[in-house]
């Protein structure tokens, strides 16, 4: 009998150490029991069960083994049945080894043979995560029973293994219990899953399990993880049961959910007013709930009740709790829940990082100083912070650190280094980072495109968009970042504006606000009025963004009228303008010289506090006054800009005053600007001009040989014109006065001194003054040709 005795010391002795002590209320009943058991020359088999179960319950397996263990040893081999032996690899749930040999124990003394042993082997092996020899074990089975389908369905890592087991289950006429039932249904992921728990819902109506309160709880779970809240709600509410993992579950569901924050903090209450006990799971639920609200008085009484509970140092708490506070921004409040905490986790600093960008690079060190590890999230934080400061050296820093540690195999950090670099107006690296990625996603293309369309690069966006379309489905983003950069490029082809609008139709963007707003904006940059008007007709949702892209479009124009009619539509919508708002409104009162008009609504902005005036507004105003004669009025509010005037707004003054020969003026505002920018030839073109009209040439002469002098050369103006390549060129052709770039100029100069006869043909034949002089010169056929084309 004594072969029946397995040698333990091997794998006992170095673990009993290692376990916390058991507590001193249990101490001494456990204690006492074991000794008896000792003791006792005919110990019976439930107090050996009742010593090991007794010893699992306080997470205490060593000990539970080296009750099994010392009964061996003390020669009880007769004793010892298959229960105990299943008690015994129930123990043995997380420490493998142990179980290998209690299993080589169970096969030499012919316990094997019996089927509860043989699903204590299958559990101990599945939580020791040895799934194939569980599965093993399951196989050579002559009749398993419904607890030893369920613990190998407990076992399956990926859920959609796990559902067709359970299927093969009921096609071999298994008959669910409620432990099944529970455990399908944590299984329930993906879309098809989300289906498949519906259909077990009907099976356990019909079985008559939804009684069953953990049944109850895991169909709650399983809605609500799918965002069914509604149906997680009548599952709780037919409950005739519930217990705290049941208000758990429904609270979670509500406070996950976020629009149902309400109703979580509402089934806190009801909890606490039925007499259930919370417990932390609770507390976070409410808590983040409250959160979602941005209800802070709640908030703090939650807060305060954890602290009661003994709750307020735990750190899953005290993350939600800074969450809260910091969505409530109140940020110094989040940071004294962070002081206050005993432990920190990488969501504690990570969330610390986000909240006070300022400090994110001290507050990095330290938490590597404190021994956390950062995570993904971290760095996506830390990388934000780094951005808006600014920060090259530290950004390339972190860039380097995250090379050495393996977290740009991440995507999201990958991805905002693309951006990061971007920002900092550093393309190549932005784009070397872009081309190490392992997988290029709709995000990372979407950094790129942006990235290009912020820097001026419209070319390079649209190559690359092209590119992306290509390898991946664009989303809203893509579509707007491409839109910017064609509507800031004159160079690019409207053709493939309308190109990208054609683009959004099939794939039903059009409607996303977004994309609407970034096309009309589009539309309207470009001068395409018809279109733009097209593209705000067909939005659903009007915004900020639209009503002020269509009304800039009109403004750019000069159409005065529509300009004031859509303003005033907007008002009547509710609709707050902001200073791009304005500023069109402004541009189009001063186009219109309805200067009177255009005070009131200065006046009224910024006495209604609508708007804080940009240096831009108060150029426009200067401009508006200057063109109406009223230059000392321009010339005072000038003085009003904030900081002093800029280039912008005494460039206007600089105009005004060659429009009405005011000479004196002038010529103080012209020292100001080549002060400010020596070498701008604006300045120098303006002032040239005011002696001209004056007839002082000697002083356009002086003008003139400065500019020669100090280098200045005036910039050359350039017109576009789409020649309509049938390759689908990207550009337009750029030409300015004097131009024989063109390879076909020839036959261009032909063409347009035909036209230029055909239109002075026909405007004598209708007996009108001729737009054009008798003589056509090349370069006035030339310009006519080109816009024609």
């Amino acid at each position: 009998m004594f072969c029946r005795q397995l040698n333990f010391k091997t794998f006992l002795c170095q673990s009993t150490r290692q376990r916390s002590a058991v507590s001193v209320r249990h101490f001494h009943s456990t204690q006492h029991a074991r000794q008896l058991f000792v003791k006792s020359p005919q110990s019976n088999l439930p107090s050996i069960n009742n010593a090991m179960l007794t010893y699992i319950h306080q997470n205490n397996s060593c000990k539970a083994l080296n009750v099994f263990k010392t009964h061996l040893q003390c020669n009880y081999p007769d004793s010892i049945d298959e229960d105990v032996v299943a008690v015994a690899l129930k123990a043995c749930c997380g420490h493998p080894k142990v179980g290998e040999h209690l299993h080589g124990f169970a096969v030499s003394s012919g316990f094997i043979l019996y089927r509860s042993v043989m699903n204590s082997l299958m559990n101990m092996y599945c939580k020791s995560r040895l799934f194939d020899r569980a599965l093993d074990i399951f196989r050579n089975l002559d009749d398993p029973d419904v607890v030893s389908y369920n613990t190998i369905l407990s076992g399956f890592q990926n859920g959609e293994d796990a559902l067709s087991f359970a299927c093969q289950m009921n096609f071999c006429g298994v008959v669910f219990d409620p432990v099944t039932f529970s455990t399908v249904l944590s299984c329930c992921l993906g879309d098809k899953g989300f289906l498949f728990g519906c259909q077990l819902h009907c099976m356990i109506q019909k079985s008559g399990f939804h009684n069953e309160i953990f049944v109850g709880n895991a169909m709650i779970t399983m809605y609500s993880r799918w965002g069914h809240v509604v149906e997680a709600e009548r599952v709780f509410d037919e409950m005739p049961f519930k217990d705290l993992v049941s208000w758990n579950a429904i609270v979670s569901g509500y406070s996950q959910e976020g629009s149902y924050g309400s109703e979580a903090i509402w089934a806190f209450c009801e909890m606490l007013r039925q007499g259930m006990k919370f417990d932390r799971v609770s507390l976070i639920g409410a808590i983040s709930a409250c959160g979602y609200e941005t209800n802070l008085e709640i908030g703090r009484l939650l807060h305060g009740l954890s602290i009661k509970a003994g709750c307020g140092t735990l750190v899953s708490v005290c993350n939600v709790l800074m969450s809260t506070y910091a969505k409530c921004e109140m940020n110094e409040d989040a940071k004294l829940v962070f002081q206050g905490m005993l432990e920190r986790d990488v969501v504690s600093w990570t969330t610390m990082i986000s909240l006070f960008e300022e400090d994110a690079p001290a507050l990095f060190h330290e938490m590597r100083v404190d021994g956390v590890y950062p995570n993904h999230v971290t760095f996506v934080g830390l990388l934000h912070a780094i951005t808006i400061r600014n920060l090259v050296a530290e950004g390339q820093m972190i860039h380097g650190l995250c090379a050495k540690t393996g977290f740009m195999s991440e995507s999201n950090v990958s991805n905002s280094f693309v951006n990061v670099y971007a920002k900092f107006e550093l393309m190549r690296d932005s784009m070397k980072v872009f081309e190490e990625l392992h997988h290029k996603e709709t995000v990372s293309w979407n950094a790129l495109i942006s990235g290009y369309a912020q820097n001026g690069l419209s070319q390079e966006a649209l190559e690359a968009f092209f590119a992306a379309i290509k390898e991946t489905q664009p989303d809203e983003y893509t579509f707007g970042s491409v839109l910017s950069a064609i509507g800031a490029a004159e160079a690019i082809s409207l053709r493939h504006g309308q190109r990208c609008h054609s683009h959004l139709l099939k794939l039903g963007l059009n409607t996303n606000l977004i994309t609407s707003s970034a096309l009309l904006d589009m539309y309207a940059k470009r001068g395409s009025l018809d279109e733009s008007r097209g593209v705000f007709g067909e939005m659903t949702q009007k915004g900020q963004v639209a009503w002020t892209a269509i009304i800039s479009a009109h403004a750019r124009h000069g159409d005065y009228d529509s300009v004031m009619d859509m303003f005033k539509e907007m008002e009547k919508e509710g609709i707050a303008p902001d200073c791009i708002t304005i500023l069109s409104v402004l541009t189009a009162c001063s186009r219109k010289g309805m200067v009177d008009m255009g005070r009131q609504i200065f006046d009224s902005s910024i006495k209604d506090q609508i708007i804080e005036p940009s240096p831009e507004i108060y150029s426009c105003m200067v401009d508006m006054l200057g063109r109406a004669g009223r230059l000392k009025e321009a010339e005072e509010l000038a003085q009003q800009i904030p900081g002093g005037p800029g280039l912008s707004a005494l460039q206007s003054l600089l105009g005004a005053c060659k429009i009405h020969g005011e000479v004196e003026m002038g010529q103080k505002i012209a020292s100001s600007l080549l002060e400010m920018e020596p070498k701008e030839s604006g300045s120098y073109v303006l002032m040239s001009n005011l002696y001209a009209v004056k007839g002082d040439w000697e002083k356009v002469a002086r003008i003139r040989r400065q500019m020669r002098d100090k280098g200045v050369r005036k910039e050359i103006g350039f017109s576009w014109v789409d020649v309509g390549n049938i390759d689908g060129s990207l550009y337009m052709h750029r030409f300015s006065s004097d131009d024989m770039s063109h390879p076909r100029i020839q036959e261009i100069y032909k063409m347009a001194e035909w036209l230029g006869l055909e239109l002075k043909f026909l405007e004598t034949d209708r007996g009108k003054t001729s737009m054009f002089s008798t003589d056509l010169n090349r370069e006035d056929c030339f310009e006519l040709r080109m816009l024609e084309s």
